[in-house]
């Protein structure tokens, strides 16, 4: 839980893959007054939000995961506008903040990490939740500059990874003809290559490997390699006991693939 005395953004990040919004966003509340001037606290307060809606909206599941179809036919939640501009407010924020410290230093970590993930996040937002696959491209495209800037700066900088291998994985497949168009416009892939960089942070990143296995979990399943997805959502399960997406598919996995 929240600790009253010293913030901590790993265990703001650890609340948040346990579900408990509520107190991760207390841990970078907290973390912004202690550290007014790192962007990294706004930038992760917005993933909270992003992370809190994909939840309430089921998104992880009917997009990701779920095959049933009784499942993606329930219902639909609407998106929550205010919630959205929170979210937006802060990505702003986090940009504002890195800005000028990107001026005094190009090599400056948190200030790349946190415009890497602002763009990724933006896209994230724009395709899970609007629907709008240009604009989600648009912003991947924006995180992966960044990415490559920070990575330079900082080989060891992991988390970058996850937006340079969703954006590898995602246009790596599409059809040839999808790929040939996005490479004319600038736009490169390889889904090969995607899954690589995603293994590199979901091994090694310090706040977004949760996030890269699960992202991994999904493309293993969809590359008919259900007993790989098997072995990273047993993995997310052990670590995150309150989060209970990882048991439902490891249920449906073994119902499916017995």
């Amino acid at each position: 839980r929240a600790d009253s005395a010293t913030a901590s953004l790993d265990s703001g990040f650890d609340l948040l893959y346990n579900l408990d919004f509520a107190h991760a966003q207390q841990q970078f509340s907290l973390y912004q007054q202690q550290h007014p001037d790192d962007p990294m606290g706004p930038v992760s307060a917005a993933a909270g939000l992003l992370f809190s809606e994909l939840d309430r909206l089921g998104i992880l599941e009917t997009k990701f995961f779920a095959t049933n179809s009784g499942f993606k036919a329930r219902p639909k939640e609407v998106a929550d506008t205010s919630l959205h501009g929170r979210f937006e407010a802060a990505l702003q924020h986090a940009e504002a903040l890195a800005s000028p410290r990107l001026a005094r230093d190009p090599s400056d970590r948190n200030a790349l990490l946190a415009v890497t993930l602002a763009a990724g996040l933006r896209a994230d937002y724009a395709s899970l939740i609007q629907d709008r696959n240009l604009a989600a491209l648009h912003y991947t495209s924006e995180a992966t500059l960044s990415a490559k800037k920070l990575l330079v700066a900082c080989a060891d900088c992991y988390d970058a990874y996850v937006a340079t291998g969703v954006s590898h994985y995602l246009i790596g497949t599409l059809s040839p003809p999808a790929r040939w168009v996005l490479r004319i416009g600038g736009y490169d892939g390889n889904k090969d290559q995607g899954i690589a960089e995603l293994r590199l942070a979901a091994a090694h990143g310090r706040y977004f490997a949760p996030f890269a296995r699960i992202l991994l979990a999904v493309a293993y399943l969809r590359g008919k390699q259900p007993d790989t997805a098997r072995q990273i959502l047993l993995g997310l399960r052990n670590d995150f006991p309150s989060n209970p997406l990882f048991s439902r598919e490891l249920t449906r996995l073994q119902q499916d693939h017995p």
